[in-house]
């Protein structure tokens, strides 16, 4: 998940699954005959994914937050950002197939594009998702064999992660000014639960804004600062402590817990070190 900036990030609330049936969003990977060879991404976690699956050639366009791997920042042509695509770019590279996401592209954008170019649209709230997503990446590129390989690294790792017994009450903060939040119904809050974090603003939607003030009385324990979209820094700690001085704060990278592709690899490596600091 990386929002540029905080009046984006609502776009994609009006996202509905009747949306999905679009001139070419595909609604399944056999509606793809062919295999594509000259691939765009417009999302930073399946971009990397896409390089874990061996696609260096295939893969042509990724957007400027595509920062894994890094030598593809050098190699890739660049079509803009998550929420303002180059669509001029993107024609240039006459791709055969464009992989968005409902949450980090734009609506219109993507309808626009499907328009001319068959789209695999991503909606991903859960690690089962996201590991669907993967298989369905695998059967999309020819690559299912690496991606099967993938998946159960990933599943045997949460399988082996166990977090303490006692769950901890935790808020994690995406944004400030205003500050805002995870709810249930998002990827992070599931990686929250699977590191064993109670997340204080479960029965919430979405990212809602909060008033800092209110996690006094919500008997928080861990206050999460991710480093994504906002970044988070330890001066950002210093000012909340003031503010919560019975509340343990941490800077935490956001893109352990919100890239939903291979990088769940790592993540899970993270997650078991973070619980044995706390």
């Amino acid at each position: 998940m990386i929002f540029p900036g905080h009046s984006l990030i609502i776009h994609f609330y009006n996202w509905n699954v009747d949306d999905y049936f679009y001139e070419m969003i595909l609604q399944s990977v056999n509606e793809l005959t062919y295999t594509p060879s000259n691939i765009i991404s417009l999302v930073p976690s399946q971009t990397e994914l896409l390089f874990d699956l061996g696609l260096d050639k295939e893969v042509n366009g990724i957007t400027k937050f595509c920062v894994h791997p890094a030598e593809w920042r050098k190699t890739k042509t660049i079509v803009g950002g998550t929420k303002n695509i180059n669509t001029a770019v993107i024609k240039k590279l006459h791709p055969d197939l464009i992989i968005a996401n409902k949450e980090e592209n734009r609506q219109d954008q993507v309808e626009a594009l499907a328009k001319e170019y068959p789209v695999w649209l991503t909606d991903i709230s859960d690690l089962q998702g996201a590991l669907k997503m993967i298989h369905d990446i695998g059967e999309l590129t020819s690559t299912s064999k690496k991606a099967v390989v993938i998946i159960e690294q990933i599943k045997t790792a949460f399988e082996k992660l166990k977090p303490k017994n006692k769950k901890i009450k935790t808020c994690y903060l995406i944004w400030q000014k205003p500050h805002m939040t995870v709810g249930k119904d998002t990827f992070i809050n599931d990686m929250m639960e699977q590191c064993g974090f109670e997340n204080v603003y479960a029965h919430k939607k979405r990212y809602p804004v909060i008033d800092i003030h209110e996690l006094n009385r919500t008997n928080c324990e861990l206050l999460i600062l991710s480093s994504e979209p906002y970044p988070f820094k330890q001066k950002h700690i210093n000012e909340l402590q003031q503010q919560l001085p019975g509340i343990k704060i941490i800077l935490a990278d956001g893109e352990m817990f919100s890239w939903y592709g291979s990088r769940l690899l790592k993540a899970v490596v993270y997650f078991a070190k973070l619980n044995s600091t706390l």
